[in-house]
């Protein structure tokens, strides 16, 4: 009998990866494009946090966090948006070219596809996501590309090319894209087996309400949080999220497959 978690041929699968270690001993890029082969439709938004703290401090500026969020002044925005936009997100691309699929860069300031505000004037130009068009990654997407996407966003309150964009969150960027093309799942990949319980024990399998009281009761916590955030807000329309270790090689073929993999969010 099948597994009700599988995914059908066709769908469109969101795939969250960490910038700076895709590739690195592990198989997503390879299974990204396996994916693709059977008929799949994934999407790739990517982070980069590593890589961009360590291109702030060759400039000099230590990098702040409130609250696990980035403090993101003008100087660390300009680095942020030449690490995103550029260098991982194009080092992504490659990957996937090199191995045989057609991927394209993207951002979320292309066609507008992020639109934010302001999260809060502490954090300096770090936004908060408020509207999403699709029409550029269904552009990709109708022409058999598969969209790489860095997490920025079009202030939509801009005064000036000065602010016009925004830092967003990796794992929230993914959470919206995925709920506005619905997705038909959701996959965070990280370097943890999954969301882990107060004994540090892996809980396969949870609901958005259970999500949540992790997040409130402070076990889920750190970099956990808009993982599980994203699979919430992703599971408005997607079927299932996922989050899983993608230093294990198959992961996520097996997660798509239907396998036990990590933490299915449902």
């Amino acid at each position: 009998m099948a597994n009700l978690y599988a995914a059908p041929p066709g769908s469109i699968i969101v795939i969250k990866v960490g910038g700076s270690t895709l590739g690195e001993g592990d198989s997503t890029s390879p299974d990204i494009i396996e994916l693709a082969r059977r008929g799949f439709r994934p999407v790739v938004v990517h982070g980069g946090g590593a890589v961009i703290s360590e291109w702030v401090i060759k400039q000099g500026i230590q990098p702040e966090f409130v609250r696990g969020l980035r403090r993101t002044d003008t100087q660390t925005l300009h680095v942020a948006i030449a690490v995103l936009c550029g260098l991982v997100n194009a080092q992504i691309v490659a990957e996937l070219n090199a191995l045989g699929g057609k991927a394209m860069g993207l951002s979320g300031v292309s066609g507008k596809m992020l639109q934010a505000e302001v999260l809060d004037p502490e954090l300096g130009y770090v936004g908060r996501v408020v509207g999403v068009d699709r029409s550029s990654l269904d552009a990709a997407l109708e022409n058999g590309f598969i969209p790489v996407v860095a997490p920025t966003a079009t202030n939509i309150r801009a005064t000036g090319s000065e602010d016009a964009i925004l830092n967003i969150n990796a794992d929230t960027s993914a959470g919206h894209i995925a709920r506005e093309l619905r997705a038909h799942q959701i996959v965070f990949q990280t370097d943890v087996a999954g969301v882990l319980d107060a004994t540090k024990r892996l809980i396969p399998r949870m609901t958005k309400g259970q999500g949540g009281d992790l997040i409130a009761s402070g076990i889920a916590a750190g970099g956990m949080i808009p993982k599980i955030e994203g699979c919430i807000e992703a599971l408005t329309t997607a079927n299932s999220g996922h989050i899983i270790d993608g230093r294990i090689a198959g992961a996520l073929i097996a997660c798509i497959e239907g396998q036990d993999v990590g933490t299915r969010i449902v």
